[in-house]
């Protein structure tokens, strides 16, 4: 499909938004010229039609090839259709579920078309005014329930005034089946007409070449025992014969007592079919079947119907005698074996005589034929509904299409369409949530995001199925996240899940969560190390216990277990060297505080200043500029979207994306807190003791390597014979230079 014209005359608004300039859609005409937009500049090329928060029925008619895709033609195919259909193509922004039917374009045939199709469907409703809804179209039913045509080609008992053609209806309805008419009830359609009416003359046809049943009433169950019997009495004759060419296998063909034997210890009403597999009856060489004489009682029943019935008044029966019953009800047999239109057969043969006289089948096909000219009808009202669909939320589509104006909406309250709801967890609402359509996408783009992702599965209880959400956390520390962490997830209906953190995809969240990183990760390391020391020392000390205890238990009683003498050297050589790392250590710090001390108060407070910057610093930095390059794109495109521009999340947005609990200033008493004096008392005891140090310090003249000699005269005159003893030493040392 050709998706972009070449004569490109719409001028276009432009903004800068998620780092990226995007066409923005401020108007109808922005629709209507959608087809000179140069796709380069589309923010997205296809996106699913599942997982969206937008109607799944007004997605279903946008997607015009039923590819599960919404692409740039069928966007582009969509606006045509819409726009030309309305006089004022503005319209399409405001995202209303009602529409003014005079706001149809009457000069345009599609337009025409559908003005008629809604006029038609408010008049069947019974509804006044111009004004039609979606709540109008939702039910196909209820717009046809009060018509007589529809334009299915379907037919019901409504569809007549005529008693005959309802009882024809009716009756076809209960016997050959039925397909549903739009207006919710069972029907009839010209396939079904025919059908039931040849099955009708089939029927009466078979119905009138009936042959009269040999026994009567219970010809049926005779022929049903002669069918059921007839292998057993052949194989009876066929033993016979046997019997009579070898007298002495006759034991061998009749019923074998071992068989018997071997259930008899059973439940033998449980070996029906066992027992029916035993010859009929005893065998005879005379080759006739005494009826006076026992049969296998699991042919008893049909055996005796047959001898009360068919073989009334006989003693035996040859085998002659079992064809010639066969012959006898052979063209009954036929006869009802060439039965037509069995499903009709329940009507009675009254009610298909009627239904046959009336001859209303030309009648209900005309009223078919009728109904289908009404098809192009009732396809437009069935349009109304796509039009009233698309009406209501393509302007939102484009919005999250062309550009991601809903995601970078300064209200809050917009959302796009793929936001699905707000994670509460660790005294935050995490705004920004997506439905993860395919885990194993997400476990390898996810990361590339550059956001902090917590991964959950949802549950509720008024849904059976489980649903797999994403959430970016964007303000605030890492605090007590964990997998396995439970918490609580709102979908855009309002409904409430229970959510569990199932993964988590570790990215800086803030500047400030940067800068704490690296002491969090080396108390970390501290309290992992401190934990593998202790863990050690614990298996050390159980393992000599062990050793102990063992050694202990393998001296024998009286045995003498030699002492191992001290050796001092060894000791002496521990010492020595722990001596020399204490000193090391000691020189190490005195070296240290030596050059604090020779720095003024100042240049202390810079160098802690440096330390945190070395520290910290790289970690803000590699922060900062992780988070510049957050990114909803590979989120998106794991859910099968195809991204045609950067949309990143900055700083200053990512604070919109997520709320952290802010509680008002109040002065409120903790019940368990440790009493004590106030608290404005604790400061100021604890200032005035600082500044009692401070000036005791001063004063001994302590913080004079701070530049703050101390004030009193003392320590000021030893300073000065200092300095004069150490000049009259100078002073003696020069004269004997001079003097030697």
């Amino acid at each position: 499909m050709k998706i972009i014209s070449k004569d490109k005359t719409h001028k276009w608004t432009f903004e800068n938004i998620g780092g990226s300039t995007r066409v923005k859609i401020t108007s109808g005409q922005d629709i209507v010229h959608l087809e000179e937009l140069d796709p380069k500049m589309w923010t997205v090329l296809s996106c699913p039609v599942k997982g969206l928060e937008i109607n799944d029925r007004s997605l279903a008619y946008i997607d015009s090839d039923k590819d599960g895709k919404i692409r740039v033609a069928d966007i582009i195919a969509t606006s045509k259709w819409i726009t030309a259909a309305i006089s004022n193509p503005d319209l399409l922004l405001e995202g209303k579920d009602v529409f003014d039917t005079e706001s149809f374009n009457r000069d345009n045939a599609t337009g025409l078309k559908l003005y008629k199709s809604a006029k038609q469907i408010l008049a069947n409703l019974g509804k006044e005014g111009q004004a039609i809804s979606i709540a109008d179209t939702s039910d196909i039913a209820a717009i046809f329930a009060k018509t007589r045509f529809n334009g299915d080609g379907i037919i019901t008992a409504a569809s007549s005034d005529e008693a005959a053609d309802k009882e024809a209806i009716d009756a076809a309805v209960a016997t050959v089946g039925s397909v549903m008419d739009r207006s919710g009830v069972p029907g009839v359609n010209a396939d079904l007409i025919n059908a039931f009416y040849q099955a009708l003359a089939d029927w009466t046809q078979w119905y009138e070449g009936k042959v009269n049943a040999p026994y009567g009433d219970q010809t049926d169950k005779v022929i049903d025992a002669y069918r059921e019997l007839d292998p057993k009495v052949r194989d009876y004759f066929m033993r016979s014969r046997l019997a009579a060419f070898s007298p002495e296998s006759t034991a061998s063909l009749d019923v074998q007592t071992a068989r018997i034997e071997s259930i008899s210890a059973e439940n033998l009403a449980g070996k029906t079919s066992e027992i029916a597999s035993y010859p009929l009856m005893h065998i005879s060489p005379d080759g006739v079947i005494d009826l006076s004489r026992p049969v296998n009682p699991a042919w008893a029943a049909q055996f005796g119907l047959l001898r009360t019935v068919a073989f009334a008044g006989k003693e035996t029966i040859t085998e002659e005698d079992w064809d010639a019953l066969a012959a006898n009800f052979a063209g009954y047999t036929a006869w009802k074996d060439s039965k037509k239109g069995t499903a009709i057969e329940p009507l009675g043969e009254e009610k298909i005589a009627g239904i046959l006289k009336a001859d209303r089948k030309a009648a209900l096909l005309g009223l078919v034929e009728k109904d289908s000219a009404l098809s192009e009808e009732a396809s437009d009202i069935e349009n109304v509904d796509k039009f009233l669909h698309i009406f209501r939320d393509f302007g939102k589509l484009l919005r999250n299409f062309v550009t991601f104006q809903d995601f970078y909406d300064k209200d809050r309250n917009t959302k796009a369409i793929f936001q699905s709801g707000t994670l509460i967890v660790d005294q935050r609402a995490c705004h920004f949530c997506m439905k993860v359509e395919d885990m194993g996408k997400h476990n390898t783009m996810a990361a590339a995001s550059g956001m902090y992702l917590l991964y959950c599965d949802c549950t509720t209880k008024d849904r059976a199925d489980k649903l797999q959400i994403v959430a970016a956390v964007t303000v605030g520390d890492i605090g007590d996240f964990i997998v396995g962490k439970n918490a609580i997830y709102y979908d855009n209906e309002g409904r409430e899940w229970d959510a569990v953190i199932t993964k988590i995809i570790d990215n800086p969240i803030s500047i400030t969560q940067a800068f704490w990183s690296p002491y969090r990760r080396m108390a970390t390391a501290v309290e992992n190390l401190i934990n593998k020391n202790a863990a050690d020392k614990d298996a050390a000390v159980m393992k000599d216990m062990n050793a102990k205890l063992t050694e202990a238990q393998n001296v024998q009683p009286g045995e003498k277990k030699e002492a191992v003498p001290f050796d001092i050297g060894k000791f002496a050589g521990i010492f020595a060297a722990l001596g020399m790392a204490l000193g090391m250590i000691g020189t190490a710090i005195a070296s240290i505080v030596k050059g604090f001390v020779s720095l003024t108060w100042w240049q202390v407070l810079l160098v802690f200043a440096g330390l945190i910057l070395v520290i910290s610093g790289p970690a803000m930095v590699m922060a900062w500029l992780k988070l510049r390059r957050r990114n909803i794109a590979p989120l998106l495109n794991a859910n099968g979207w195809a991204i045609n521009a950067s949309s990143k999340i900055s700083i200053l947005f990512g604070e919109t994306l997520t709320d952290i609990a802010r509680f008002p200033k109040l002065k409120l008493k903790d019940p368990y807190a440790r009493k004590g004096m106030a608290p404005w008392k604790r400061w100021t005891l604890g200032i005035a003791t600082v500044a009692v140090v401070l000036a005791v310090l001063w004063l001994f003249n302590l913080l004079a390597w701070a530049k703050l000699p101390s004030p009193l005269s003392r320590f000021a005159e030893d300073k000065v014979e200092t300095v004069e003893s150490v000049d009259n030493t100078v002073i003696t040392e020069e004269a004997t230079e001079i003097n030697e």
